[in-house]
């Protein structure tokens, strides 16, 4: 099992351009910049999509291997995870061909994208499988909680391996203009309950209230996965310069959060 870093950066995703930051990295040497200077600042992965020439979403290994190995040339030592979003463009079956041409380290996968249905359940399951057997680190994205509990019931029937998960939780995605609240972290913990084995978890949020959530999510034991995919505001509202602006925001919150002792401890 793979444990991911305390911070990941989500720099570009599947959607914004430069119309809406202009310092969003689209190409493969921007986000390997972007990389590095995140790294910098206090990330030790990245969640990466890349861009057609015309700069829409795309699954293309060859792309993707350009980022990983850029990457590891200016960002030596980060992790790449790869994203298998399909933005309503790549079947199933496209996502997982496409992994499994490129074989990376890392990949995050929506569970209702890649088994969509019941029917859908046991080719993502020797996907899931396939991955284990080729040593690829697979975070499950859940959107809400019934993906979450939908996951138990995989676990439980054996068609995904729960001694070593990894969840995205997503917060707020579904809420009114995809704001997120520490609030909505709640009904994940609540529902991870069900699972045999403590997952190795993370948050990403939307808008301005992402440094929020994932303040509450390290406070929780958790991790965080910040960046100008899902948000390009502080926490007060002003727009933040770069990723690595976000990501050094972020470091501080989990350096404070670190160092200030639970309740009980240093206790005689």
């Amino acid at each position: 099992m793979m444990t991911l870093p305390r911070i990941m950066v989500a720099p570009t995703g599947a959607r914004r351009t430069k119309a809406d930051h202009p310092q969003l990295p689209m190409t493969p040497q921007e986000i390997a910049a972007t990389a590095r200077e995140c790294q910098l600042a206090g990330a030790d992965a990245i969640h990466a999509h890349v861009r057609a020439d015309g700069g829409g979403h795309l699954l293309d290994a060859t792309r993707y291997r350009q980022v990983i190995d850029l990457v590891a040339e200016q960002a030596p030592g980060m992790l790449v995870q790869v994203s298998t979003e399909a933005v309503g463009r790549y079947t199933p079956e496209a996502q997982m061909q496409m992994v499994r041409d490129l074989r990376p380290a890392a990949i995050s996968a929506a569970l209702r994208e890649l088994a969509p249905a019941g029917s859908d359940e046991p080719a993502a399951a020797r996907f899931y499988q396939w991955c284990a057997a080729a040593d690829i680190a697979v975070q499950h994205i859940l959107y809400d909680a019934a993906d979450l509990e939908r996951l138990v019931g995989l676990v439980a029937s054996g068609a995904v391996d729960g001694a070593s998960l990894s969840l995205l939780y997503v917060l707020g995605r579904y809420s009114v203009d995809q704001s997120s609240a520490p609030s909505d972290l709640e009904s994940f913990l609540d529902a991870a309950g069900g699972l045999s084995h403590a997952p190795d978890w993370m948050v990403c949020a939307f808008g301005q209230g992402e440094t929020a959530c994932l303040a509450a999510a390290l406070r929780a034991g958790g991790k965080a996965r910040v960046g100008f995919e899902n948000n390009l505001l502080h926490a007060d509202g002003s727009v933040a310069p770069s990723n690595q602006a976000r990501v050094a925001a972020i470091r501080l919150i989990a350096e404070a959060i670190a160092s200030t002792p639970r309740q009980g401890e240093g206790q005689p």
